[in-house]
């Protein structure tokens, strides 16, 4: 005898929101929801090689085309642009329902596998430009933007956390491809290795896209009580810290808040910080580091901690709150960058490794924390395209951290450009300080004084 269907019912919060409650995962899609969070972690983990693999890629790449340190880092920035820009438009059309998450991670597929193709064959500049900037960083764009905002609806309770645990596979799950092109790749070998990594990332991608699926708008697990969770429960432990939004922003009610372009700025300063050590480690560490293993080891441990320590941030904020936690993350990649610097003049292996793991911890830990904030400062309602604006921060970023940074490194050094990477990390940590909820006054009014009481106290 067939069981009967659950009746969906509708829970309002003390905020005044609303929530879907009643359907489980196996009524809706057949399968509990953990399926949906490691589809999604699969895909991730193998666009992440367009991003953090290519710094390993460089020096093969020069060798074989000709290319100049400058040329080849720039194609890294112009991808990061693509990547990044392509994430408000996704959101948007997520935000509105006017799009599944199946066909943007099919067509994130394909693009980011001719990207690689396009890589592997191009010996111009131009070439490359096209096949891996722009359609691999479009691919990986609408990949990234799928499987986050795909987890984000599945998991509305645990969000900031589950959302970490994908985002992180997306620097760590490039450390293999790192470890192997430090060690193996050259020239002679570039070109089906490529091809081989363009073969794995489509099947990687595409064949759990397939199964992508949304659940109804404003669903919430049935397990957990939405008004207990609203109040700050034992299953909402971050909330006290990390209070909620005093009410919905629109995408242009934030933008005209003070508080959006100051996350943008410190977006922006942070991202490129955090890019410039993923597209400059193995190069500089090729020149510092004595043998192959050890710079394997820093690269590794870059990507790797990069993407383990987005995890571990949400949770430290949901103790700590995420002004704190995002203000601590920052500083210290500001210390990464000086002991960079004292690597570069003092030619320390030891302290190349310590400051790669260093910068993996800050370098990667910014990110769902601003993701999270999006949410507690703006709201539910249009958070993926708020986040959207934020996260098109990291195009400009590229430009800066990559593009400018090729040619500051040409010009003054590595030293001098990791001093510069601090001071930039340093300006944007102390930019946390100014992230206020939008909504609050800023000061108490101050009472007013009957004037004959006034006089008084006149001098």
């Amino acid at each position: 005898m067939p069981k009967p269907e659950t009746v969906a019912q509708e829970i309002r919060d003390n905020h005044g929101r609303s929530y879907r409650v009643g359907e489980s995962p196996e009524e809706l899609i057949g399968r509990p929801r953990s399926s949906v969070l490691w589809q999604a972690w699969t895909p991730m983990a193998a666009v992440g090689v367009l991003q953090y693999g290519y710094g390993a890629a460089v020096p093969a790449l020069m060798e074989r085309n000709g290319w100049s340190l400058v040329g080849a880092i720039w194609l890294l920035a112009a991808w990061t642009v693509f990547q990044a820009g392509v994430g408000l438009p996704a959101a948007y059309l997520r935000e509105r329902h006017r799009i599944g998450p199946r066909p943007v991670i099919l067509a994130g597929a394909v693009l980011s596998a001719l990207g690689l193709v396009a890589l592997a064959h191009s010996t111009s500049l131009l070439g490359a430009l096209l096949g891996y900037a722009v359609l691999g960083g479009t691919g990986a764009g609408l990949v990234y933007a799928a499987c986050t905002s795909t987890v984000a609806k599945w998991y509305p309770e645990r969000m900031g956390r589950r959302v970490s645990t994908v985002t992180g596979a997306f620097a760590y799950g490039s450390v293999p491809f790192i470890l192997a092109a430090v060690i193996g790749l050259g020239p002679a070998n570039l070109t089906p290795v490529l091809d081989v990594a363009a073969v794995v990332l489509l099947v990687l991608v595409a064949g759990p896209g397939l199964f992508f699926r949304d659940p109804p708008p404003r669903w919430w697990p049935a397990e957990v009580d939405p008004r207990a969770w609203a109040l700050g429960s034992a299953t909402n432990p971050g909330r006290r810290q990390n209070p909620p939004a005093i009410r919905d922003f629109s995408p242009s009610q934030a933008l005209h808040t003070r508080v959006l372009p100051v996350m943008y700025l410190i977006l922006l300063g942070a991202g490129a910080v955090s890019l410039f050590n993923a597209a400059f480690l193995v190069v500089f560490a090729d020149g510092v580091a004595a043998t192959a293993g050890a710079v394997a080891l820093a690269a590794g441990l870059f990507a790797g901690i990069n993407g383990a320590g987005r995890a571990v941030s949400v949770g430290l904020s949901d103790r700590l709150g995420r002004c704190r936690t995002l203000n601590a993350v920052l500083v210290v990649q500001a210390l990464a960058q000086l002991l960079f610097a004292l690597s570069a003049g003092t030619g320390s292996t030891a302290a190349l490794v310590v400051a790669a793991a260093l910068a993996g911890i800050g370098g990667g830990g910014f990110y769902p924390l601003f993701a999270s904030l999006a949410r507690e400062y703006f709201g539910e309602q249009s958070a993926l395209e708020v986040h959207g604006l934020v996260y098109s921060a990291k195009a400009v970023g590229g430009m800066l951290g990559i593009g400018l940074a090729a040619l500051a490194v040409t010009t003054w050094g590595w030293g001098a450009t990791f001093a510069g990477a601090a001071v930039v990390s340093l300006a944007s940590a102390w930019g946390t300080g100014a992230l206020r909820r939008p909504g609050l006054p800023s000061t108490l009014p101050l009472p007013r004084i009957p004037e004959q009481q006034s006089s008084r106290y006149a001098v």
